[in-house]
């Protein structure tokens, strides 16, 4: 696993841990498909109903180029998108329940990343 592998890989670990200690629970990670892949899959269950929620992880170093999240531009989005579609269709259980998508911005040092949990960042439909 080359260096920017397992930075990513720390980070998600760190952004999955953030929002478990908010009340989140685990349901997937990495999970790829043809053209995109998604970094976790959680459920939110602290309004009362159950929500699948994408999680996308994004790791700066520094905010030279932006955060995090302004790196999340139509085309990811899109591609979110359809890797969500079709985890859906893998997981016919999930189908019916509310979905959104998240972002958590990371910078700093991967090994211990200063985190910003954006929900809800964007829509499908956006």
């Amino acid at each position: 696993m080359n260096e920017r592998r397992r930075e990513g890989a720390a980070v998600e670990r760190a952004a999955a841990a953030h929002l478990q200690a908010a009340g989140l629970r685990p349901f997937a990670a990495n999970v790829g498909f043809r053209g995109g892949e998604l970094d976790l899959v959680m459920f939110d269950t602290r309004a009362g109903a159950r929500t699948v929620v994408f999680v996308e992880v994004r790791h700066r170093r520094t905010a030279a180029f932006g955060g995090g999240a302004a790196s999340v531009d139509a085309g990811k989005r899109r591609r979110l998108v359809l890797a969500a579609q079709q985890f859906l269709m893998r997981q016919p259980g999930l189908r019916e329940l509310p979905c959104r998508f998240d972002v958590v911005e990371a910078s700093g040092d991967a090994a211990s990343p200063t985190l910003r949990w954006i929900e809800d960042a964007f829509r499908a439909d956006d």
